[in-house]
């Protein structure tokens, strides 16, 4: 049968060949023979055994064991041949160093049965983890190592990291870090950047440094970005292409069924004119679409990801980001396609993922002059493989003990919108300080959507049980309001996001307005928020921003409940106590009805040594807490201002931040504060 030989062939010598390769290609055959005996075709083999089973011994990580077996099964009852066991044995290697271990030790054992078969016995000795000791960013970087350290995802090991798995060498996570640290480079202007090497240099038994080589170049600007018409294309729907280009325009249009390239010109003065081609694309229809590789997760979570769907036209920049969307979800490990045309205007478009372990353990501390805090939690992001993502967490500072559990679907009945419910409970003890308790409990359920390109609109309904608790010490108005509390009400919110990146933002802006509205309460207030951040970078390490805060809560019946009144947050204003200012009854500070903040920073160079692990600013707070609905007389109307010096450290014991502020202006209650510190860490 494998010899491709049948009686009646006409035969030759080439044809024999043929079939002896033919015989080889099986690999069940180590040795093969084929002569022509006056028309009779012998032919004499020696079979390779057959491997019967593969043992696997030395390895109790479950999740690593199946990983093992799934590799090892593959070559089960199949030909026994030495350079595919050494291939096997090569990626067994490398998936483990995927883990972390480096310094494994493998013995290949092989039992010969009777049947011509044989036993394959696996023995590992894994040793110990690879931890990352240091890592160090050299070359032509341009930015401070404590801007690149938050780019990328691998950490140091320190002896406080016993939950995080960052710690580990990863390649895989090394991989990731090359790629964010070009695309951070990328959107700075640093066109040509090359990130020479990623290197693991060995230190002792098992740490590792690890070493990231970059050579930034020089920083680009664009200079002229023209279009190349198009005989059939105007040039007033070209320039509506440039102020449309989206997902839905391009699908809604006549722009389907065309692709736009470009070439870069890179002038002398490192500048970059860009010239965009539109070019046909051939009518093509995706004919079907085939999903392998989710074991675990619903086909539905990868399909909610496609912009382009079977029977839709086939676009490649479309489908690209379908891609792209998929892998942002950040449940799969590789995502992979191929693409068949079945004849000439149909594809079929076959997308291979492969899962990864989605759940996460996370714990902190912290401590400052503002107190002590811990906290905890555990996250799974692909809950029952329906994309679902639960976050359970408890945070616990010396006044305060919070719990919260919620569960977050990100594309809620294929509507492109999410639905989040939160179930919380907060206790909040001001016994000692203020003379009140509050305990307050409650669920709610809201969705979020982006309504237009960066405008994004979220809507919540929640109900809350509070108690208020009241001693000796607390204030007239507060022992009016001891008792119990229900309410039920309505949140929204629009935002518009123009920031380059969310996680420390250099350049754009952010601006937020929410207003809850009470549907059913006991006491009726409605409360009003607005924020806008601002970056702007003067240069690469120096970036000024602004940031403004503005709160209010007014009762329509009744004066508003002690714990709903509004402060400034102590982060928005140091050089004084954080809640220290503001509106005072007898010695307790009891907040105001209205609140507003402006905070001005700048980083600033290390002028006095240089440390790549020390950023510096100046700021400007300016703050101030107003008008008592219950007490006229007791409104501390006056802005409160200071300027100083914040430092932030990455040290030896987790990041460190102080800062001193010079108050400028003050009003005579408040309590000022010019040292603050704080430092804190993830395990």
């Amino acid at each position: 049968m494998f010899s491709n030989l049948q009686i009646g062939d006409d035969i030759d010598q080439l044809g024999l060949n043929k079939s002896l390769k033919d015989l080889y290609s099986t690999n069940y055959f180590n040795n093969v023979e084929i002569f022509n005996d006056k028309g009779i075709i012998n032919i004499k083999v020696k079979e390779n055994p057959i491997i019967q089973k593969v043992e696997i011994n030395g390895v109790d990580n479950n999740a690593i064991y199946e990983n093992i077996k799934t590799i090892t099964s593959k070559i089960e009852k199949y030909p026994f041949m030495e350079n595919k066991v050494n291939e096997q044995v090569n990626l067994l290697m490398n998936m483990l160093k995927s883990y972390g271990y480096y310094f494994v030790k493998l013995e290949t054992l092989i039992n010969e049965n009777n049947n011509n078969s044989v036993d394959l016995i696996y023995n590992f000795e894994l040793g110990e983890i690879a931890k990352i000791k240091k890592i160090k960013f050299i070359g032509n970087k341009i930015f401070k190592d404590s801007t690149l350290r938050n780019i990328v995802i691998s950490e140091e090991a320190k002896f406080w990291k016993f939950i995080t798995r960052n710690k580990f060498l990863d390649i895989n996570r090394v991989n990731l870090d090359v790629q964010r640290l070009e695309k951070f480079y990328k959107n700075r202007g640093y066109y040509n950047i090359n990130i020479k090497s990623s290197t693991a240099v060995i230190l002792d038994e098992n740490q590792f440094e690890l070493v990231f080589n970059i050579n930034a170049g020089d920083k680009f600007i664009f200079n002229n970005i023209s279009f190349e018409k198009k005989k059939d294309i105007s040039f007033d729907k070209i320039s509506i292409f440039n102020k449309n280009f989206d997902d839905k325009f391009i699908l809604e249009n006549e722009f389907i069924f065309i692709n736009a390239n470009y070439e870069t010109l890179v002038l002398n003065d490192n500048k970059i004119d860009v010239l965009i081609k539109f070019e046909d694309l051939k009518k093509e229809y995706v004919e079907r679409i085939n999903v392998v590789g989710n074991y675990i997760t619903d086909e539905k979570v990868v399909r909610n990801s496609l912009i382009v769907d079977e029977g839709d036209p086939y676009n490649e920049i479309l489908f690209k980001k379908s891609i792209s969307n998929i892998k942002s979800k950040n449940i799969f490990e590789k995502v992979e396609y191929n693409l068949t045309e079945i004849d000439s205007n149909k594809k079929i478009i076959d997308i291979s993922v492969e899962e990864k372990p989605t759940g996460e353990i996370f714990a902190g501390a912290g401590t400052g002059t503002g107190g002590h805090s811990l906290t905890a939690g555990i996250k799974e992001n692909n809950y029952l493989g329906l994309g679902i993502k639960l976050d359970t967490n408890i945070n616990v500072t010396e006044d305060s003990l919070k719990g919260k559990f919620s569960v977050l679907n990100p594309n809620y009945n294929n509507s492109d919108k999410s639905i989040k419910t939160v179930f919380e409970s907060t206790t909040s003890d001001f016994m000692n300080t203020s003379g009140y308790k509050t305990s307050r409990t409650g669920i709610s359920i809201g969705t979020e959507f982006e309504q237009f390109s960066d405008l994004f609109v979220n809507f919540e309904l929640s109900n809350y049980y509070e108690d208020l608790e009241t001693a000796s010490s607390a204030t007239e108005i507060v022992k009016k309001q001891e008792g119990n509390y229900f309410e039920n009400l309505l949140t929204y919110q629009i935002s518009y996001n123009k920031l380059d990146q969310n996680f420390k933002p250099s350049d754009g802006s952010i601006t937020k307005f929410s207003q809850t509205l009470p549907l059913y309460a006991d006491d009726v207030a409605v409360e009003n928020k607005f924020t806008r951040a601002m970056y702007h970078p003067l240069t690469d390490n120096i970036i000024v921003s602004a940031n403004l805060f503005l709160k209010t809560i007014n009762s329509l019946d009744d004066d508003v409940r002690v714990s709903k009144r509004v402060n400034v947050p102590g982060r928005r204003l140091r050089g004084f106590e954080s809640g220290k200012i503001g509106p005072k009854d007898g010695s307790q500070y009891i907040g105001g009805n209205y609140a507003s903040s402006l905070n001005l920073n700048s980083t600033l160079p290390n002028v006095f040594f240089e440390n790549e692990n020390v950023d510096f600013n100046f700021f400007i707070d300016l703050a101030n807490v107003w008008e008592v609905d219950y007490n006229n007389s007791l409104d501390s109307n006056k802005i409160r201002s200071a300027t100083g010096f914040a430092v932030n450290w990455f040290s030896a014991i987790g990041p460190l931040s102080f800062s001193y502020a010079i108050p400028l202006s003050e009003a005579n209650t408040d309590i000022t504060e010019k040292f603050r510190f704080q430092i804190g860490t993830s395990f």
